[in-house]
């Protein structure tokens, strides 16, 4: 007879209010306790449940035997001589995604990942060379934020603008758009002004063009919206983003032109990786403008970021600044994004991290060559008591 074993313990992390509700219901516990419950994990950071002193000592006890507070464990941490900081995050199944931090003179961006891997394989992208392994949870969204703020001593919720971790874009690993619900659950977790407390103008959720899910975002999320464009005509969005092939640049347009909310005080980003002979031309910038007539936009013009084997190249920096002066003589804001985090392969369209599915099949192949293999992949690793990953 097999012995049954404990259930895992329930993560709070990535719970709504209504889960967490539900949850302490379940327990016996008056509603109000779900209040105080939630102040403690995602104002205060807190995950020793028997720091949280307004509870009563039954039920932090109780919460200790079945609960966690727990964060994705930090694998490896990189630092730029810039002041970005990237870090590789480990899943309890074994995969891992990466989160960077983009430092401002005085605050900063959250650059959050919403998938391990990424489906759209964009040519100039790295982290389309690493296939899609899975949407991440809610609960793991959350935790980079959280992973992050733990990092920076940002506890409790800092209620005025003196938080370096100011602003979240979710320009990461993965299309957020092909993960809506879990997506759109977190940042509901992340807007709670009783909670993490992010307010929804500092939010940025970007796409690289998932034109039935545009309209659904900008009216249940309302959050800030960019497009990854990076070309002004479908011959050439074909090649680089395959994305294209499927939702070609004139419903793109019609979508954003619909964005709720969209207006000259709230424009739509156009993101612009300018490729050396690919998208950098003079006659390229004037398509661009005719293309986005009649949408409240601003661009941001981003320098190629080499990686290995990419096989593009950045244009000269003054072909990039001509360019930016036929949109600004148009009317654009169009600023030069400059690179950051580049020496720890942490800036636009750098990210990619080796999952546990990735490193099982490049260790097969390896084995079947007959080839020694010094990265072999380890099991999954174990969820300890406190929910940290050994």
């Amino acid at each position: 007879m097999s012995i049954p074993q404990n259930p895992a313990p329930v993560n709070l992390v990535g719970l709504s209010r209504e889960e967490i509700a539900t949850l302490l219901r379940e327990m016996g516990e008056k509603p109000f306790r779900a209040k105080q419950l939630w102040h403690w994990v995602y104002h205060r950071g807190e995950t020793d449940f028997s720091a949280m002193t307004t509870l009563g000592t039954p039920l932090r006890t109780k919460l200790a035997e079945t609960c966690v507070v727990a964060r994705p464990h930090v694998v490896r941490e990189q630092r730029s001589e810039d002041g970005t900081r990237k870090w590789l995050l480990r899943f309890p199944d074994g995969n891992e995604a990466e989160t960077v931090y983009i430092p401002e003179d005085d605050r900063g961006a959250l650059c959050v990942s919403s998938q391990v891997g990424c489906t759209l394989t964009c040519r100039f992208c790295h982290t389309g060379t690493q296939l899609l392994v899975r949407n991440l949870t809610a609960h793991e969204i959350v935790g980079q934020f959280m992973a992050a703020r733990d990092a920076y001593g940002e506890w409790p919720s800092p209620t005025d603008e003196s938080r370096q971790l100011s602003n979240i874009v979710l320009m990461g690993m993965g299309e957020p758009l092909y993960n809506y619900d879990n997506v759109a659950k977190a940042i509901g977790i992340l807007l709670d002004n009783e909670g993490i407390a992010v307010s929804r103008r500092r939010i940025t959720l970007s796409t690289s063009g998932v034109v039935p899910m545009i309209r659904r975002c900008g009216a249940e999320l309302g959050v800030n919206l960019a497009v990854s464009l990076h070309a002004a005509r479908d011959e050439i969005r074909d090649e680089i983003m395959p994305i294209n092939r499927k939702y070609p640049l004139a419903e793109l347009m019609a979508a954003c032109r619909e964005y709720p909310g969209a207006s000259n005080a709230r424009r739509i980003t156009f993101e612009y990786v300018m490729l050396k002979g690919v998208n950098d031309s003079e006659a390229d910038a004037r398509a661009l403008i005719k293309l986005v007539e009649g949408v409240p936009c601003k661009f941001n013009l981003i320098p190629f970021n080499p990686w290995p084997g990419s096989g593009f190249e950045c244009p000269p920096i003054r072909h990039i600044e001509r360019f930016a002066n036929i949109l600004f003589e148009a009317g654009y804001t169009a600023p030069i994004r400059m690179p950051r985090g580049r020496d720890i392969l942490a800036a636009c369209g750098q990210l990619r991290s080796d999952s546990l599915r990735e490193r099982a099949s490049l260790h097969k192949a390896r084995l079947a060559a007959g080839e020694a293999d010094d990265h072999a992949p380890a099991a999954a690793p174990l969820a300890d008591a406190s929910g940290a990953v050994a």
